[in-house]
């Protein structure tokens, strides 16, 4: 078959409905090829979907602690002294990234 990997072809026959579900079922992973989703739920019997928007948001989190860090580093080295309020700001912004990383460990459990 000029060239295929698979040269085997399995053919099997779906109501309206259950192609409705399938398709259905595809969305959720997301995909649109429906010969991989048909041929991995064929021999695993499953597909594994990693939810990682709780990453994405505590690193969206930590990119914006990172800039007022930055800011403040700047503004020790023009001025060259650091005062009690921006060593105030940094712990508070390492308590946020503390407290976020326990959330998104208490709900990865």
């Amino acid at each position: 078959m000029d060239g295929r990997k698979r040269t085997v072809q399995i053919k099997f026959r779906v109501t309206e409905e259950e192609r409705t579900l399938i398709e259905k079922k595809m969305k959720l992973i997301p995909t649109c090829n429906m010969a991989a989703y048909l041929r991995k739920m064929a021999i695993d019997g499953y597909i594994i979907q990693i939810d990682h928007s709780d990453i994405k948001a505590m690193t969206a989190e930590i990119q914006r602690i990172g800039v007022n860090i930055n800011q403040i580093a700047r503004r020790v080295n023009t001025t060259g002294s650091a005062y009690q309020e921006d060593i105030d700001e940094i712990k508070g912004a390492l308590d946020e990234i503390w407290r976020l990383q326990r959330l998104s460990l208490l709900k990865a459990r």
